[in-house]
């Protein structure tokens, strides 16, 4: 570990990833805490931060666009008939405390605030785990609880009008490099087949690294993926992907994803492996 603001994730003793809980970012960013750089235990870095592409993607971490029109995602927000529009309405995640930081691992609690006001109230439990000389675990939960006095829903551009774009959740900017990567899941391959589509796993391989997500969770598991490879790198969960997700007041949401973050190119044998040892009891 570092600072009280920062964390240092480590397997087998060697650095992983850094958690920033307090993040310096302009408000259009929508600031908020964030794993970069995440490595593979051979230390390729497998995240990007503020890349010139989409300057509001945070390496790996949670990310709304949409929470009863507040942006917590960052850039620009999309507007029915519209189209994505400048707005002053970009809300932030504010770190509270660490309840518990291990050197595998932290238990953090989080304010999802707007114009001074919480709408959110956010557990986060990460978690780094070894799975192999070449491969090691990101376990991450999270738990939005409505903390006001009425109902709150999170949403999409999709759900705003925008096909296809049901980004919003769990999302993981991967490293950009000068070919694509290629994405797979048990039964079938490409950005087009698996975006917006379910499945237990799914892999992202690089030139010399592969991540392989996979929903912990039945209530997870029921999120669509959000897929980019040609545009570029990225996977992340769809909380809302053809309807609102509601949050009535006092209740909570609640999603885990694991990541395999593994040295080389997994075939689907390998990855489906060291997935079902990741998220095993």
């Amino acid at each position: 570990m570092t600072s009280n603001d920062t964390a240092v994730l480590r397997v087998a003793g060697r650095p992983v990833g850094r958690y920033v809980s307090r993040p310096e970012l302009p408000v259009r960013l929508s600031p908020r805490p964030y794993l970069h750089p995440v490595t593979t235990l051979a230390g390729t870095a497998v995240t990007e931060l503020s890349p010139a592409d989409h300057l509001h993607h945070l390496g790996v971490g949670v990310a709304v666009p949409d929470v009863e029109g507040f942006n917590f995602w960052g850039g620009r927000t999309y507007v029915r008939d519209q189209g994505p529009t400048e707005l002053d309405n970009h809300g932030s995640q504010r770190h509270v405390a660490f309840q518990l930081r291990d050197p595998d691992g932290f238990v953090e609690e989080l304010r999802w605030v707007v114009a001074g006001a919480e709408l959110l109230r956010e557990r986060r439990t990460v978690g780094a785990t070894e799975l192999t000389e070449t491969a090691w675990a990101l376990d991450l939960t999270f738990s939005l609880t409505n903390v006001t006095s009425g109902p709150l829903s999170i949403g999409s551009p999709a759900t705003n009008g925008r096909p296809g774009a049901a980004y919003g959740g769990f999302f993981w900017r991967a490293r950009k490099e000068a070919a694509a990567p290629d994405v797979v899941t048990a039964g079938t391959e490409g950005e087009a087949e698996i975006h917006g589509r379910t499945a237990d796993w799914l892999a992202l391989t690089g030139a010399t690294w592969t991540l392989v997500f996979a929903g912990a969770t039945d209530a997870t598991r029921r999120d669509p993926w959000f897929v980019r490879t040609a545009e570029y790198p990225g996977v992340g969960s769809s909380l809302a992907y053809d309807a609102r997700l509601p949050i009535p007041p006092g209740e909570t949401v609640v999603r885990r994803v694991v990541t395999v973050v593994a040295d080389g190119r997994l075939d689907r044998d390998a990855a489906a492996s060291l997935v079902r040892k990741a998220v095993s009891p």
